[in-house]
């Protein structure tokens, strides 16, 4: 399973009567990776049924993980990714024992590099809109070469281009990809735009 394109769906607030639809429309627009953050309604659910239905497609997982506890209980659905919105030591070397990519939150140089001396597979930079691409860059610069590093929060089709600009690796995408009460087929539309826009930078 190859995973060329670094775009994480961020689907808060996904129902488990939906989940199944939802992951099939953005793995058929070619987003691979998806996270449902636990603040969602009976999240362990929705990535039980994704999982069971396109494990073997994509790689699924939470967000908004906040314990080690949390980490245990996702490895036993088969989760492959657990995303943050905080660097927590903790959290990230569960996720890295239990054998799953880890996503931390960060916004500081702080942040970043303790998220990286405990394991992290990338970072997340949350809210990227207040960070700016200017502080990012900033960032980048101090950063090891070979961090993949993600844009969340206030990035959609009409910015992507100036993050890849300023050196982002990905794309985590919530509310410009997905929001509760969509149906597929707008899930599918949406991920189409991100997917070419994505695409079309990465050339």
């Amino acid at each position: 399973m190859t995973h060329t394109r670094e775009i994480i769906a961020i689907l808060r607030g996904l129902t488990a009567e939906t989940a199944e639809g939802v992951a099939e429309a953005l793995i058929g627009a070619g987003i691979t990776r998806i996270e449902v953050p636990l603040n969602s309604p009976r999240p362990f659910e929705s990535i039980a049924a994704m999982v069971a239905l396109a494990g073997d497609r994509a790689v699924i997982g939470a967000g908004t993980v906040l314990t080690a506890e949390d980490v245990a209980r996702l490895k036993a659905i088969g989760a492959g990714m657990v995303v943050s919105p905080d660097c927590n030591p903790e959290v990230i070397r569960a996720t890295k024992a239990a054998e799953m990519l880890s996503y931390p939150g960060v916004f500081t140089a702080t942040e970043a590099f303790t998220a990286l001396r405990n394991g992290a597979d990338g970072l997340k930079f949350f809210p990227a809109s207040k960070l700016g691409t200017d502080g990012y860059g900033a960032l980048r610069a101090v950063l090891p070469a070979d961090v993949k590093c993600y844009a969340v929060g206030g990035v959609d089709v009409s910015n992507m281009a100036e993050w890849w600009a300023a050196g982002i690796a990905g794309f985590g995408l919530g509310s410009s990809l997905f929001k509760p009460g969509m149906s597929a087929a707008d899930v599918a539309e949406k991920a189409r735009d991100v997917v070419a826009q994505y695409d079309a930078l990465s050339r």
